[in-house]
């Protein structure tokens, strides 16, 4: 095995375009990373069960359906969380203009339709629970999209109301029509896991060491993410080239909680995500801990308090 293909989205605040600059991690790495995009997680978990892929950065949701198929991938380290939010046209009040009541948003939207990324990704299963929980699910229209950024086009078509996904998705929609964050990341499930990094397990098996190495890195672009951001955005926008700087250090202001920590706040919520699919009928059992997670390498690499708080 030479060369280790890794997956990623096209998620801005992903460690992975800073990972992909840095020539130290090619050298220590000691195999040839092939850098693969990807539209959705669903679509890498498929590339997962095909042996296409070895290493993936995707929410939770997508990979434990994906466990609980048989997928043989592990979770080894945490990344962000609270990456879901709401974005509508300039008609709809946000949430603080409704006493930071999420049922009192989502009521607005009753007759109208939601644009989502990928049935089973982590935007769809937020959206859906509280859809679900509020009595609304057969009052708002959800439509999915394979790509998110189809998301804020259909809505300056007039397709969509709104639309729920990443902070990517709030930046890149203002640049084209006249829509406003309505609900803040804070608000849809706290301390969500927005994005993990899977490991196949002949991985975490056979090359104990290359995951160590990867996850040093992976540590140190979280680091620079959270503390330097202007550093960061400079080098991500050389990676995309077509987005400024500002455009990029706009997103990561929404929401900077960047950790590679699976703390106890991360696996709880992301066993809440197991009872919430299994309820919702995306998966047939519910998974445990060892089912989805192997925190020995994280442990090692990051064994300070998490810093998602």
């Amino acid at each position: 095995m030479n060369q280790i293909n890794i997956g990623h989205l096209s998620t801005i605040y992903h460690t992975n375009f800073i990972i992909m600059q840095n020539n130290g991690f090619k050298n220590d790495f000691q195999k040839e990373p092939n850098w693969i995009l990807f539209g959705t997680g669903p679509a890498m978990v498929q590339a997962f069960k095909k042996g296409k892929l070895d290493i993936g950065y995707m929410g939770l949701p997508p990979a434990i359906i994906g466990i609980d198929k048989g997928v043989p991938i592990k979770c080894v380290a945490g990344g962000h969380i609270e990456g879901t939010i709401m974005i509508g046209k300039k008609e709809y009040k946000k949430i603080d203009q409704l006493n930071n009541d999420v049922k009192q948003v989502l009521s607005q939207f009753i007759g109208k339709t939601i644009g989502v990324p990928s049935r089973g990704s982590i935007h769809d299963v937020i959206i859906k629970y509280y859809l679900e929980k509020f009595n609304l699910i057969d009052e708002v229209e959800i439509k999915n999209y394979k790509q998110p950024e189809y998301i804020a086009l259909d809505m300056k078509k007039g397709i969509l109301d709104g639309g729920v996904g990443t902070p990517t998705l709030a930046v890149f929609a203002s640049t084209m029509l006249n829509s406003k964050l309505i609900i803040k990341p804070k608000f849809l499930w706290p301390y969500n896991p927005s994005y993990g990094i899977f490991f196949h397990t002949n991985l975490i098996t056979n090359f104990p060491d290359l995951i160590i190495t990867f996850l040093k890195y992976h540590k140190e672009a979280s680091y620079l993410l959270r503390t330097s951001q202007s550093i960061a955005a400079e080098k991500i926008s050389k990676v995309f080239k077509i987005v400024s700087k500002y455009y990029v250090e706009a997103i990561l202001k929404i929401s900077p909680k960047y950790c590679i920590s699976l703390s106890k706040n991360y696996i709880n919520s992301t066993m809440e995500f197991v009872k919430t699919l299994h309820t919702l009928g995306y998966i047939k059992r519910n998974l445990s801990y060892e089912d989805i997670f192997v925190t020995k390498f994280v442990e090692r690499i990051h064994p300070e308090h998490d810093h998602y708080s």
